[in-house]
């Protein structure tokens, strides 16, 4: 082996160990930030989703959107992102921060469907 493959692979796993770092520095910030969201705020479950519905009912939430592993819900109440997680929740993100899902359809699609009426 010569020295410049081993300098490669030293850097390369040097940069996957940096990326790393930071996604999970990001995660663990976001995930702290989410226990601060004021009520009414849209939250994303991220887990399977038999199991998300059932949190967020033991939690006294409102379904918005559930997917496959991703389920938006909404509470009025303070604490609900801690209701989540000791009603078992895997991972609770604010919704809003984290990707723009409100649980709303998509403004384009709204205009569409008021210039088009056959859409909707």
């Amino acid at each position: 082996m010569s020295t410049s493959t081993i300098t490669d692979g030293y850097r390369q796993s040097r940069i996957a160990g940096a990326v790393a770092l930071v996604v999970c520095g990001w995660l663990a910030i976001v995930i702290t930030l989410t226990f601060g969201a004021t009520p009414g705020t849209s939250m994303a479950i991220v887990g399977p989703s038999s199991q998300a519905l059932a949190v967020v009912a033991r939690a006294n939430g409102r379904i918005l959107v559930s997917g496959d592993y991703v389920t938006i819900a909404r509470s009025d109440d303070a604490g609900f992102v801690t209701r989540l997680y000791a009603a078992g929740a895997l991972l609770v993100l604010d919704a809003e921060q984290a990707g723009g899902c409100s649980g709303l359809p998509p403004k384009s699609s709204l205009r569409a469907k008021r210039s088009n009426p056959s859409l909707g």
